[in-house]
């Protein structure tokens, strides 16, 4: 993951390491998502890895619904 400072600055760095823009996120969003993704404490023994289905409808809830977010292919 790498933060921007603005549209231009992303296509700067695009243009400069020669690669496609990848999927942008606003930070409030990935904080979002921070905060969902690595909230459960891991050493609770009854954590345990969230399925596809899981990890899909998490992003669904916070509006990442671009096909970037598909696990399934």
């Amino acid at each position: 993951m790498l933060l921007f400072w603005s549209e231009e600055h992303i296509e700067k760095w695009c243009a400069d390491w020669n690669l496609p823009p990848g999927e942008k996120l606003a930070l409030e969003t990935c904080c979002r998502l921070a905060f969902a993704w690595y909230g459960p404490d891991r050493r609770q023994p009854e954590w345990r890895r969230r399925t596809v289905d899981e990890a899909e409808t998490l992003f669904a809830e916070l509006g990442l619904t671009s096909p970037f977010w598909n696990l399934r292919d």
